[in-house]
């Protein structure tokens, strides 16, 4: 329990050697998460309920009381449900929550040739943990946990209540994570909570997001006419049209070219990325061509008039190679407004980070993704940080584990509310 006469330097001290002293149960966690992919439908896999349920099991068995599970149906996965995960502990002032919002699926490994470990069985070196998923979200999952499990074991009660949400669907569009959550008839946040998402960061902690760019993901289909490599004049190319509109959208980096330093990058950014497969021999000319843009806009770029420029340059291309082009969304998100740079939980993040890693931590912009853009259009002070070594989502992912207790005691910093 809270002694008599601690100071909350004394009380920080306690929980930060506590946390020191976690390590290897740290390190065990992620071992047993990484075991078990949380894969979407969408990328081949079962939802995150086994993931959620081990999680539920290790949480009990380090003396978590109040263990919730929401969960959102979805009848494309075995279990019909993927589960939602909250745990909370009563603070001193209980009308106030810090919450901590970290998600428990993960991407697919990709290319297994890339890595040189199985993607799903953790192991340790050079001071960081490998495995899908333990940097992104499994650094920060694990942190939060034992940040919160070190109050538990010194019997100190936070300054508020805590809350741990561990979210499903983030990795693909959150409408059965934190969408879910906040559309819930009986709220789970309040508006003058501190609301923290430690899904994007920097290798120094230095930077708070406050602020995303909207988010325009497009499908884009050429048709034409197939026909033998040989006799080209006979079909109508769609790879060859697709690629010279993908060559004409450079021009969108002109046309939209406003610059706002708040951002990395402080521009809009507009990029093919994925492409599907076409005909599956080298000697004929598809006619049917399907490739994807990623584009992150700044908040005041008109998402109508991007569109709108667009399909000007696929008419050009259309006229010119005798083909039909279709633009299709599959993600649009417009940009909220951003969090106020001096919100409580932007100042107690910057105190935080100021102490254990001697960082001034400022505000920033990203390109957009993360779940805080569901909190703030509901109107939630929401900031998102972590220290990261920038491995999510590559091959032989990992997080360094002095990341991994550091980020514990920056939340139990904030959990404790010390000014």
């Amino acid at each position: 329990m809270t002694r008599r006469g601690d100071t909350g330097e004394k009380l920080f001290e306690r929980i930060s050697a506590r946390i020191d002293s976690y390590e290897s149960d740290m390190i065990a966690l992620q071992f047993g998460l990484t075991a078990i992919p949380a894969l979407a439908p969408e990328n081949g896999g079962n939802g995150e309920y086994q993931k959620a349920r081990y999680l539920v099991e290790q949480l009990k068995g380090m003396g978590f009381l109040t263990i919730r599970t929401f969960d959102a149906p979805d009848d494309r996965v075995a279990y019909k449900c993927r589960p939602n995960v909250i745990v909370t502990i009563p603070g001193t002032n209980r009308g106030r929550t810090v919450w901590i919002i970290t998600h428990t699926d993960i991407v697919p490994p990709g290319e297994r040739a890339l890595w040189d470990h199985d993607p799903y069985k953790g192991y340790v070196k050079d001071g960081k943990v490998f495995g899908r998923g333990t940097e992104d979200n499994q650094q920060d999952l694990v942190a939060s946990i034992f940040a919160a499990r070190a109050f538990l074991e010194e019997g100190v009660k936070p300054a508020f209540s805590v809350g741990l949400a561990f979210v499903a669907d983030e990795e693909t569009s959150s409408s059965k994570g934190l969408v879910y959550l906040l559309g819930m008839k009986k709220k789970l946040f309040k508006k003058d909570d501190i609301i923290v998402v430690p899904d994007f960061g920097n290798e120094e902690g230095s930077m708070i997001e406050v602020a995303e760019k909207s988010l325009l993901w497009l499908r884009v289909r050429t048709v034409g006419a197939q026909c033998h490599a040989s006799r080209p004049a006979l079909g109508r190319n769609a790879f060859a049209a697709a690629s010279h509109f993908i060559t004409k959208l450079r021009d969108l980096y002109r046309i939209f070219d406003r610059v706002d330093p708040l951002y990395t990058p402080p521009t809009s950014t507009f990029e093919p990325t994925k492409k599907d497969a076409n005909v599956p021999n080298i000697n004929t000319i598809p006619g049917d061509d399907v490739f994807y843009l990623d584009c992150r806009i700044l908040p005041d770029c008109d998402l109508v008039q991007v569109m709108s420029r667009m399909r000007a340059m696929a008419d050009e291309v259309e006229e010119s190679f005798d083909v039909s082009i279709d633009i299709v969304p599959v993600q649009t998100v417009e940009a909220p407004p951003p969090t106020d740079v001096n919100a409580p939980v932007v100042k107690a993040l910057a105190r935080a980070v100021r102490e254990v890693y001697g960082v001034d931590a400022l505000p920033g912009g990203i390109g957009g993704g993360t779940v805080a853009v569901p909190l703030r259009e509901k109107g939630y002070q929401a900031a998102v940080w972590s220290r990261l070594g920038g491995m999510a989502h590559q091959p032989n992912e990992n997080c360094f584990i002095s990341n991994m207790i550091g980020n514990a005691k920056v939340f139990a910093h904030v959990f404790l509310g010390r000014t």
